[in-house]
């Protein structure tokens, strides 16, 4: 995995100032020459870039913040600005010089190591060329950790399903709780066939090879006891209900919930906030074969209640319910699961805002608030109780996919939330896990979201700071 970097604090940096635009044009640094960068039609607007001259090149540079920041329920049109900066500036080391007051300085540090972010396991790829020294005032160790934990899932998702299967998967736990002290058990072959009948059958015609599996991840020492339960279908065909080959084009990215939750284990074990946490990944491709599960046929759960398949092609809540069943047994008061689940979800709120459920209302609340104000932004969607009646068919216990389409993320939540019986709060995130086009800090490919919603409302959460 690569490592986020900062450049020295003492490295000979040039200084970079955040210009913000007043109303009657840019608020210009004290000593800075306004003449040379007015003559360049520098206005501080969101994105713009004056390179200031000196002697042998360029001695400073001007970046332009815009207007003073929108209130908190209108947010502004480009999260990462200051990312901009980062692809820009020529090389060497950047320090800030100067930024108006209220700025967020950790986002933008943030975004400026999102933007250093390549994926380079099959090509080269030009190294970030401007780096920045920390900002004063930054907590220089969680900002490493919070684009550590991005970094790694950024590298799950973009990883090709014929480099990272259910094994691979199993081995990215595995080194990561190498690096940070924790435990792993993984369930497969007859045990998983007979306590996660679900897993079992979504994943068997992947064959021997690609055997499905059940990775339980464990963190030693005390803690707010927190288990994040992730998706890990590392491909999807969408089985016998075969997806059109469009659809299938980026479905290496079905194992963005897995991605999602190994990367914010990272980030809590760098920041020592792990004790105690679990993470359990139905690690699974969903292949077409001869022993692929049918539609129409009826599978037990571990949970004991069985599900009719209506589509193998929604096969993730399949997964992720034994998975749930599970995890509830240890009775944890905070479980969270993270899915790349529905199309619904998509057309509903589009690829940059993933959907939320939760029956809390000041745990919602919280999750709300945290992704707001940490640039991971994330909506409340509702566990709507009249749509029960949609997942229950007159066959089986549950239905895996109602037939007409009708509120599709909202039932496939609801589908999760029967199996969760014994956990205390309850959330499930429907995420997309891609950047479907290259944006400030976040370039086109698996990206991580509501990993920092997650990390910043866990003490509101938990009680456990």
């Amino acid at each position: 995995m690569t490592e986020p970097e900062f450049a020295p604090a003492d490295a000979a940096a040039r200084p970079l100032w955040l210009v913000p635009q007043g109303e009657d044009g840019p608020v210009w640094p004290e000593g800075v020459d306004s003449g040379f960068a007015a003559a360049t039609g520098f206005a501080g607007r969101p994105g713009q870039l004056c390179l200031l001259p000196g002697e042998g090149g360029v001695s400073g540079a001007l970046f332009g913040v815009g207007r003073p920041a929108t209130p908190a329920d209108r947010p502004a049109r480009e999260r990462f600005t200051l990312a901009r900066a980062a692809e820009a500036l020529p090389e060497g080391a950047w320090r800030i010089a100067g930024a108006p007051a209220g700025y967020d300085m950790t986002h933008g540090a943030l975004g400026w190591l999102f933007a250093q972010y390549r994926f380079t396991r099959y090509k080269t790829a030009e190294p970030p060329r401007a780096r920045l020294v920390c900002p004063e005032g930054v907590d220089r160790d969680a900002v490493l950790a919070m684009a550590a934990g991005e970094y790694l899932a950024r590298d799950l998702i973009n990883t090709p399903a014929s480099d990272l299967g259910p094994a691979e998967l199993e081995e990215a736990a595995r080194d990561l709780a190498a690096r940070h002290g924790a435990s792993v058990d993984v369930i497969t072959d007859a045990a998983l066939a007979e306590g996660f009948p679900m897993i079992a059958a979504v994943g068997r015609a992947a064959g021997s090879g690609r055997a499905p599996r059940l990775i339980d991840l464990r963190f030693p020492g005390e803690g707010p006891a927190v288990t994040l339960v992730g998706k890990g279908v590392c491909f999807d065909t969408g089985g016998l209900d075969i997806k059109p080959s469009a659809s299938m084009l980026i479905m290496k990215k079905d194992m963005g919930g897995a991605a999602n939750v190994l990367g914010l284990a990272e980030t809590l074990a760098r920041l020592g906030r792990a004790g105690g946490l679990r993470v359990l990944i139905p690690a699974v491709e969903n292949a077409v074969g001869s022993d692929s599960f049918r539609p129409g046929d009826v599978l037990a759960s571990r949970k004991g209640l069985s599900v009719e398949v209506n589509n193998t092609d929604a096969e993730g809540r399949l997964v992720l319910a034994d998975a749930l069943a599970y995890a509830a047994e240890a009775q944890p008061p905070l479980l969270i699961s993270m899915a790349t689940l529905t199309g619904a979800a998509r057309v509903a709120l589009g690829p940059d805002l993933p959907p939320f459920f939760c029956d809390h209302d000041a745990a919602a609340e919280a999750l709300f608030c945290a992704g707001r104000d940490h640039a991971d932004p994330i909506w409340r969607m509702p566990f709507w109780e009249p749509y029960e009646a949609m997942i229950e068919p007159a066959i089986a216990d549950l239905d895996n996919a109602p037939l007409g389409g009708f509120a599709g993320a909202i039932t496939a939540a609801l589908f999760l939330r029967r199996f969760t019986e014994g956990a205390g709060t309850y959330v499930h995130f429907d995420i997309y896990g891609w950047q479907p086009s290259a944006a400030p800090g976040r370039p086109k490919g698996g990206v991580g979201q509501g990993m920092r919603a997650i990390l910043h409302a866990l003490p509101a959460l938990t009680g456990v700071a």
